[in-house]
């Protein structure tokens, strides 16, 4: 893909990905898009050809990254560093995705209606493989007895929340954005909230 192609794509997703999280998908129009991202509306049908293919395109940015996120989990055998890491990488998702996650996270409270089918296995397939690795460090007296269920929910939200609620968390700390240190402060203060309180051992 030549490099115009690309640039000319990653700003027509970047611009999409703000209308969709802001008006919701039914409510966003491609005609919207074109003029927000300042391109003639037949340049955005010529790389996506139809509103769900961009749609798609869309979800693709964030579920991509948050698919990649667990692999520590399902790779390293220490779970006190496959935590760390996760945690970390959950929260540089939120802080570098913010609009998609917002989108993956309306679409999620809209019942997955337009979510495809694909990425939906694939979401399931990584939460069950999570499950049973949390499931599997307990039986070896790596974790204390947890709901597995329930710790990964409590890292979904705890994560996820700095993307989704965003307004709502520079509004309490009275910043228009938070910077390196405070989604380091975040990190730090998750995985120590989670290793401690679940009794987490390497």
């Amino acid at each position: 893909m030549s490099r115009i192609r690309q640039k000319n794509q990653d700003l027509i997703i970047e611009v999409a990905c703000e209308q969709f999280a802001t008006h919701g998908y039914a409510a966003t129009k491609m005609v919207d898009i074109a003029k927000a991202a300042d391109i003639p509306k037949p340049n955005v049908f010529y790389y996506f050809s139809t509103k769900d293919k961009l749609y798609y395109a869309v979800l693709e940015t964030v579920t991509e990254p948050l698919l990649e996120a667990s692999k520590p989990i399902e790779q390293l055998d220490d779970p006190v560093e496959a935590l760390t890491q996760y945690i970390q990488t959950k929260l540089t998702i939120s802080r570098d995705h913010p609009h998609a996650s917002k989108v993956f996270a309306n679409e999620v409270m809209s019942g997955c209606k337009a979510l495809p089918d694909d990425i939906g296995r694939e979401l399931k397939q990584q939460s069950q493989m999570i499950i049973d690795k949390f499931a599997t460090w307990s039986e070896q007296g790596l974790m204390d007895s947890v709901p597995p269920h329930h710790l990964m929910f409590t890292i979904w939200a705890a994560t996820q929340t700095y993307a989704d609620f965003s307004w709502q968390i520079c509004s309490v700390m009275n910043k228009e954005k938070l910077d390196e240190q405070d989604y380091e402060q975040a990190a730090k203060f998750l995985v120590q909230l989670v290793i401690k309180g679940c009794g987490v051992k390497s």
